[in-house]
């Protein structure tokens, strides 16, 4: 086998990985991508079926905002986001009917939220949160060395220290549940209820598992910018692989990687599915028990056994692609969450997500015609088998029928994705999504920082710190190249200020 030099490989095109790349690049690292599919993105990506544009994973953009992490990747890279700011964030719909609108705006909230579910502790509950969210996003750019895993991590940690970081700490212990009871929020069923499918949503988890911290921080996510991309999501991550190959850095689609060992020349060697790599540093943006496999390093796959969570506590989805003709108003909010009465059939979930796409994108589909991703989670995926696919289907159509979304004479396709579909497409084990579900017993300095092994290779993405969603990965992706310079080129760190 063909067997070349790189200076940096970058294993998987998830937003993590291209994020950790571009900046690199940036610095002046020559950098090659490793994607085993033939798009980029990961599980931000959109695929082509009958000629329409369908999203894998995640629909929705975040980050843009002051403070956050997309916000940073851009001013430093000149990285162009193609994107359209969503006026109305979301709806969700309880089983009894009620519609709820997120609005953006806080006040506008708040007495939503009020009109809902009455006025005890809403208003005090959102503006604690919101406040909470607020200094997160401030915090997480001032402590790139965050988790902390060498001296140097906390001198830099140090030199950056602020007294509303400090005030957040208190925030990791607590439970949201508490700070429901705090609020006089626990007696409020349909209050929870809701909170719980909007946290699975961003934390994948509901509220007696979440911390403040970061459950705080995904309830508010609608209070943000939220945008849709033209094309799909995978045009966010095609921008940023033009971005790497205009600071010198290449991608290499079906490139799968199968094992990373040390090499005896110093580096790695890396092998993927057409040939083998010599490279200087890795940065891997695949799950942790992934790369526990890939990694022939005895110490570094026991190292992280203290990391990995078993199948029966992570998540995958049970998703629909559907297309279908227009016979009424264009829809003018895009992202929906539906409470399902008795939950879905076979799986057993209590809501669905679902993503419309935009009346005037005609990048994934002719005038006339909406594209719909739904999903929905699924519990232990590697003890749930499912090949009642047609069923599946059929429901789909019935239940978005009955709530409105479309007919089922106009539907022009649909195909259900199972736990296994999302093997096949990502290479995942058990065909997880969403990264580690937040758990009130692993607090933040205990998950995987970005450092793999101590040496030259490095990890981001959704198992490890900070975790889900385009905004957690590309935070996870700028700590990795942050650190990576710091231990070997601390003279080009410079190079990536805003």
């Amino acid at each position: 086998m063909e067997k070349q030099k790189v200076q940096v490989a970058v294993i998987g095109s998830g937003f993590g990985a291209l994020t950790a790349a571009v900046l690199l690049a940036k610095a002046g690292l020559q950098g090659t991508v490793l994607e085993q599919n033939k798009y980029p993105g990961g599980c931000a990506s959109t695929y082509q079926r009958k000629g329409f544009w369908f999203e894998t994973g995640a629909t929705t953009l975040i980050g843009l905002d002051q403070h956050m992490p997309l916000r940073y990747l851009t001013e430093v890279t000149g990285l162009s986001v193609p994107a359209i700011r969503l006026e109305v964030p979301m709806q969700v719909r309880l089983t009894d009917g009620t519609l709820i609108t997120r609005y953006n705006a806080l006040e506008d909230w708040i007495l939503e939220a009020e009109r809902v579910f009455g006025k005890q502790g809403q208003r005090a509950f959102w503006t604690d949160c919101y406040q909470i969210s607020q200094k997160v996003w401030r915090v997480s750019l001032q402590q790139l060395s965050f988790p902390f895993s060498t001296f140097s991590d906390l001198w830099a940690a140090f030199r950056n220290l602020t007294l509303e970081q400090f005030t957040l700490l208190p925030k990791a212990f607590q439970s949201l549940k508490g700070m429901l009871e705090h609020y006089q929020l626990e007696e409020n069923e349909r209050f929870l209820q809701f909170i719980d499918q909007q946290l699975l949503i961003t934390a994948q988890n509901e509220h007696q598992e979440v911390n403040v911290l970061f459950g705080a921080t995904a309830l508010c996510y609608t209070l943000y910018g939220n945008y849709y991309v033209p094309g799909g999501l995978r045009t966010l991550a095609q921008s940023a692989v033009e971005k790497l190959e205009e600071y010198g850095g290449q991608i290499r689609y079906k490139h799968r990687v199968d094992r990373i060992t040390n090499s005896t020349s110093g580096g790695y060697l890396v092998e993927t599915s057409k040939g083998q790599l010599q490279a200087d540093f890795v940065v891997a943006g695949l799950p942790l028990n992934n790369l526990h496999q890939q990694l022939q390093e005895p110490r570094v796959q026991k190292r992280l056994l203290n990391y990995l969570l078993p199948a029966e506590k992570v998540n995958s989805a049970l998703t629909w692609s559907i297309a279908f003709t227009h016979t009424g108003p264009i829809p003018e909010v895009l992202h929906h969450q539906l409470h399902v009465p008795g939950g879905v059939p076979l799986v057993g979930s209590d809501s669905v997500f679902v993503s419309l796409s935009h009346p005037q994108d005609r990048q994934r589909a002719p005038e006339g015609v909406c594209l719909a991703a739904v999903s929905t989670h699924i519990t232990h995926p590697a003890a749930t088998y499912l090949d009642q696919k047609e069923v599946l289907e059929k429901w789909v159509i019935e239940f978005l029928a009955g709530q409105g979304f479309l007919q089922p004479e106009n539907v022009l396709y649909v195909q259900a994705a199972t736990p296994g579909a999302w093997i096949k497409w990502t290479g995942r084990a058990w065909g997880q999504v969403g990264g580690y579900p937040q758990y009130l017993d692993i607090k933040p300095w205990q998950m995987k920082d970005a450092r793999l092994d101590g040496r030259e290779a490095y990890v981001c993405g959704d198992t490890v710190y900070p975790g889900q969603g385009i905004p957690g990965v590309c935070l996870g992706g700028i700590i990795a190249a942050h650190k990576l310079l710091r231990d070997h080129f601390p003279e080009k760190v410079k190079l990536l200020r805003p």
